[in-house]
């Protein structure tokens, strides 16, 4: 016989981003109403989750690696590594991240990405594409060998081979022929304005063809200032426009979270990890996108100095926004649960705990420790 669970007495997550004491009902892989449970003959297992907090699962759409594995070694078992992990931690669907690298490596990732899946990691949602459309001036851990102006045909090659997989792709729209490509584009995958030094109107005019997101606010792009406002003013002004944040304590300071979530709301907000291959691994010498990275607790940097992404999961991204930048845990969760999946287009599967989503569920103790994970329905120890 089929089962059916029924979370109790947690403080549960709601789609309007607040915490209630409900009861979340589950059954095969997806979430159900009381009515739909009730209605269901099955098994039935209760389980208490007392002083406890039920969330989503977290969707990290930009990170490049874990546990020594990088979205770039474009081989089944570097996915296998990477979504094994981020489910273990509580982030329950991915969208990692290519860097720039020769198109042929593109290709052989997408190609690899077109049928993956694993029973046992993260749901693989798709690819985020870091390039190679950027400038040169602000390229931050990225080859400069491989960038190259924006390329429709290009990103028609390696769609086609990835399955339509590719869900964002980064542009910096003063480069020749960003703007057409944003335009061409925008209404097929997520394009979202990076490793730039666009100046406001630029970045404004972007937005205005259909780009609908900052990377890694704040970093690789021009400062926000009172006469120059540049990309960041731009997304500020435009209404829809989301922006990233990184919150692993060394990319942006804490005050200046606090600004950001004042500024945006968490309505506009997405709390990525942009974590590598060194995420979980002891401090040693790393490679990403070619390049060699020096890891020391938790800060990656080139030989030159420039931050190299993060080795900081997004559950512990989490963890730091909460305990160390005094941002609340509903906020939070908005911005690393809900806000992603809308970004890339999956909001009728993944996000919120209403029914019909995929049972992809983790409780959260008073300390925000992981106590129990659901994946599509199925329990997991953490």
């Amino acid at each position: 016989m089929a089962q059916k669970t029924k979370i109790i007495n947690g403080l549960a997550f709601q789609a309007d981003g607040s915490f209630a004491a409900n009861t979340v009902y589950l059954s095969h892989n997806r979430i159900l109403s009381e009515c739909e449970y009730n209605a269901l003959a099955a098994e039935e297992c209760t389980f208490d989750a007392c002083g406890a907090y039920v969330i989503p699962g977290l969707t990290d759409i930009h990170f490049h690696g874990c546990m020594g594995a990088d979205c770039c070694d474009g081989t089944q078992e570097a996915f296998r590594t990477i979504a094994e992990y981020q489910l273990r931690h509580g982030i329950t669907s991915i969208t990692p991240a290519t860097m720039t690298m020769p198109e042929e490596t593109l290709l052989a990732i997408c190609q690899t990405a077109k049928d993956f899946d694993c029973e046992n990691g993260a749901d693989f949602c798709g690819l985020y594409m870091e390039g190679p459309f950027i400038s040169t001036a602000k390229k931050g851990a990225q080859n400069e060998h491989y960038i190259r102006t924006a390329d429709s045909a290009m990103l028609g090659r390696l769609q086609h081979i990835s399955g339509n997989k590719i869900r964002t792709v980064v542009v910096a729209p003063e480069t020749e022929g960003a703007l057409d490509f944003i335009k061409k584009n925008a209404g097929e995958t997520n394009i979202s304005l990076a490793h730039t030094v666009a100046d406001y109107d630029t970045a404004k005019e972007a937005l205005s063809c259909g780009a609908s997101q900052l990377t890694h606010l704040y970093n690789a792009m021009p400062p926000f200032s009172h006469r120059a406002p540049g990309p960041i003013g731009a997304a500020a002004d435009h209404e829809t426009c989301m922006v990233e944040l990184i919150c692993d304590g060394v990319h942006i300071h804490p005050s200046a979270v606090r600004t950001t979530f004042k500024i945006f709301g968490d309505d506009r907000i997405i709390l990525i990890s942009d974590s590598m291959r060194a995420t979980g691994m002891k401090n040693g010498t790393y490679d990403l996108g070619g390049q060699t990275v020096h890891v020391n607790g938790n800060l990656a940097v080139l030989e030159d100095g420039t931050l190299a992404g993060s080795v900081t999961n997004l559950m512990d991204c989490v963890r730091t926004a909460v305990k160390e930048m005094k941002i609340p845990l509903a906020s939070v969760i908005k911005c690393a649960a809900t806000n992603p999946v809308r970004a890339i287009g999956l909001s009728d599967d993944y996000g919120t705990l209403e029914p019909g989503k995929y049972a992809n569920i983790v409780l959260l103790d008073q300390n925000l420790e992981i106590r129990q994970i659901w994946h599509r329905g199925r329990a997991i120890a953490p």
